[in-house]
């Protein structure tokens, strides 16, 4: 284990340690540094960071260097803390491990400190729908819980020594340099190609994902999906969840009299039509989290009172308004073609083509050939915006009509106009929103905004 002594500089003279990426986890290591009085140089290789100002205002005491230039960047320089942003393949952390420069995470920070159990969940899709439900079941079993991560708070700013558990988010930028955790309780939830841009193959993918089992006593695995359990032969112990009837001790579905029911084994827990949250791909995250608490101890009344209460995350199927028979739905965390096949599969309406999709934004290097199959049976016109609009209408116009139009209001507009009593206007891009939006959440906010501007008097609470 690395200890925070083993960091340590001289106050006053150049550090050993220096934090490369002055974004929000670069500033989570460097509130955790200060607090222990461990020295450090900050290095970022854009000329100049955007939050090179804040930096000099908080650290005014603290070594800076910027660019690429290595021997500058690097010099005197032992242990380099990445913020998950930085590829290891980069040209600067190449050059780094080339001079036996040690490279680490804020994880290896968080674990080594950490005096709580730890619950670690990632997935291409559903993570931080799961994360914050676990974490809302841990409060509802009055238990002092610490919800972040990827998600929300970085790791490093939830330590506290009052915490009983934590519950971590953990992308795959993370992931690649997770130094392994005993005794921690984790899951992928699901795995379908992402980033590929940063990747290049799904492989390389898969296995920046598979390092979250490094040392777990518990494995939470989702029996429909062969990539979430562990890669390597171990005695971790696994729990599993899927939409099927489940074997003793796993998580699934079956049928009491007649209604569909979430079930622990042969037992049958709740009516799957009392969750709160929205689309049937949500049972599948309703039963992660089941199968999660359960692993740690939390009691299972608590955990189902839980999801009756829970309704969801901001953008992440989001019910924005149902008007005149039509539900209009904020899926726009959908990044990639994983997510919108699970949201399409999860409104779809049987054999109907109920669901009128508007979809687009900047491609990550995915693979969208997938999609057209997925939305084919359920999607009855797709509305395209944004620098992808001219490849995806040629993926999906052979199976489903799709239209391409300048902005998210035009789409809006366009679907208000087709869509019938029952149908569903969903955004859900399968592409980031970066060549026209500042994040998924801006992108969200404008099209919850277009849908209240075509009906100005209707609000979200009065239709839902």
């Amino acid at each position: 284990m690395i200890k925070s002594t083993d960091i340590q500089g001289q106050r006053g003279c150049d550090s050993s340690t220096a934090i490369l990426g002055m974004g929000a986890t670069g500033l989570s290591v460097a509130r955790f540094f200060s607090a222990r009085d461990i020295d450090f140089t900050w290095a970022d290789t854009r000329q100049p960071p955007p939050a090179l100002a804040e930096v000099k205002s908080l650290y005014p005491n603290h070594p800076i260097r910027l660019g690429t230039c290595h021997d500058l960047l690097f010099e005197g320089v032992e242990t380099i803390v990445v913020s998950p942003g930085i590829a290891l393949d980069d040209p600067v952390l190449a050059a780094a491990k080339s001079r036996g420069i040690r490279l680490i995470g804020d994880l290896e920070l968080f674990y080594q400190q950490a005096d709580a159990p730890v619950v670690a969940i990632t997935g291409s899709n559903g993570k931080s729908t799961v994360t914050t439900l676990l974490g809302e079941m841990a409060r509802n079993s009055d238990i002092r819980v610490r919800v972040g991560g990827n998600l929300g708070t970085p790791a490093l700013d939830l330590l506290a020594s009052d915490c009983e558990l934590y519950v971590l988010e953990l992308s795959s930028f993370q992931l690649e340099l997770f130094p392994g955790a005993f005794n921690q309780v984790c899951t992928i939830l699901n795995v379908s190609p992402d980033h590929l841009d940063r990747y290049g193959d799904f492989q390389t993918y898969l296995t920046a994902k598979q390092r979250i089992f490094t040392g777990a006593e518990y494995a939470v695995v989702n029996r429909r999906d062969a990539f979430t359990y562990p890669e390597e032969a171990s005695a971790v112990k696994r729990v599993s969840f899927g939409a099927d009837m489940p074997c003793d001790g796993h998580f699934g579905v079956g049928m009491v009299d007649g209604q569909t029911w979430l079930m622990q084994a042969r037992q049958g827990l709740m009516p799957a039509a009392e969750i709160a949250l929205e689309g049937r791909h949500n049972i599948d995250n309703a039963l992660a989290a089941l199968a999660l608490g359960t692993c740690i101890g939390l009691p299972t009344p608590a955990m189902l009172a839980t999801l009756k209460d829970f309704s969801g995350l901001p953008h992440r199927c989001q019910k924005v308004a149902c008007i005149e028979g039509v539900m209009y739905i904020d899926d726009s965390k959908a990044t990639n073609v994983g997510a919108v096949c699970a949201a399409v599969e999860g409104f779809a309406d049987g054999d109907k083509k109920n669901i009128v999709l508007i979809a687009g934004g900047r491609a990550k290097g995915e693979d969208f050939a997938m999609l057209a199959n997925a939305v084919a049976p359920a999607v009855k016109h797709s509305f395209l915006i944004g620098e992808m609009a001219p490849h995806l209408r040629d993926i999906l116009h052979p199976t489903t009509p799709s239209t391409c139009l300048p902005t998210l209001e035009d789409c809006v507009k366009a679907a208000r106009d087709l869509a019938e009593k029952g149908d569903v206007v969903l955004l859900s891009p399968a592409c980031t929103s970066f060549d026209m939006f500042d994040d998924f959440a801006h992108r969200g906010r404008c099209f919850q905004a277009a849908v209240h501007r075509l009906y100005p008097a209707a609000s979200c609470s009065e239709h839902l």
